[in-house]
């Protein structure tokens, strides 16, 4: 039985714990605050009290966890104003995991890592591929976000830390409270010629428990293999949620990046959808938009 610590049990990090614990391993997991970790207790998943943006005791959590495994399932929190705090975490964690003597490090990253790509791009350049990112590329080239180099540098604090690791770079998460029709009136336009990179929650515990067992010292894109075009998409998560398509916003005609997702696909990785269609008929939708 292996021991497993889960920085992070927010949407996906809970969910992925009770998946673990049901799977026999020993699992631990972070909130941020002592009150929240109480309902972790109640679910059976041994919690503790984590702030990453002031780390001074996770090292000796993990010395007294004896985890064989970390998981990073945060976000950098970019939009709640932080900036280069995300790679600093990670550093954090790195360093503790080092100290504590883990074996492995998974990092839940986005596909935000990618460049910004330009409208009369050539399709070839719009696939991403995993070897299209990387800190020492986004140095060198200004298509590369702030925010793209941020989580390129925290992905290198990993890389370089002689820890075996896997990195999963996460499309936009969908599932349970999470139905894409909620975020419609967000969106000022939406595009015919731009896909919808996408995942299902239950492809992203899939893929998380697939890197446990079979990804070592492996950077993999992770999003729902057959994609369709945002507008496409979105007009699907309307009907699926009985919602008028006159609540889409004014389309273009502008493409954009396909995240592509075969390498991890190739390592033996079987999505539970293989379509959009199907992940949004696997959600329900029970909540007013927003």
């Amino acid at each position: 039985m292996k021991n497993i610590t889960i920085i992070g049990a927010g949407w996906l990090g809970q969910p992925l714990a009770t998946t673990l614990l049901s799977k026999g391993y020993r699992v631990f997991a972070s909130k941020t605050s002592q009150a929240n970790c109480q309902s972790l207790h109640q679910l059976g998943i041994k919690a503790f009290q984590c702030n990453l943006l002031h780390p001074k005791t996770l090292e000796t959590d993990l010395i007294e966890q004896q985890p064989d495994i970390v998981i990073g399932c945060f976000p950098p929190g970019f939009r709640r104003g932080l900036t280069d705090e995300y790679q600093l975490m990670w550093k954090s964690i790195t360093q503790a995991a080092l100290n504590s003597k883990v074996k492995k490090i998974i990092m839940i990253n986005s596909t935000a890592v990618y460049p910004s790509t330009l409208p009369d791009l050539a399709l070839p350049e719009l696939i991403m591929t995993e070897e299209k990112a990387s800190y020492s590329l986004a140095l060198e080239n200004s298509q590369f976000t702030d925010n793209a180099k941020v989580l390129l540098r925290a992905e290198k604090h990993i890389i370089d830390s002689g820890i075996d690791f896997s990195i999963l770079r996460f499309s936009g998460l969908i599932g349970p409270n999470r139905h894409p029709a909620r975020f419609v009136s967000k969106l000022k336009q939406i595009s015919q010629s731009a896909p919808a990179n996408m995942l299902h929650l239950d492809d992203a515990i899939g893929s998380v428990i697939f890197a446990i067992e079979q990804l070592d010292n492996q950077i993999v894109n992770v999003t729902t293999p057959d994609v369709m075009s945002k507008q496409q998409f979105y007009q699907m998560a309307l009907e699926s949620a009985n919602l008028p398509s006159s609540l889409l916003p004014s389309v273009v005609d502008l493409p954009d990046k396909k995240i592509e997702t075969t390498k991890l696909v190739a390592a033996g990785y079987q999505y539970q959808y293989q379509t959009l269609k199907q992940a949004l008929n696997a959600i329900q939708f029970d909540l007013p938009l927003v």
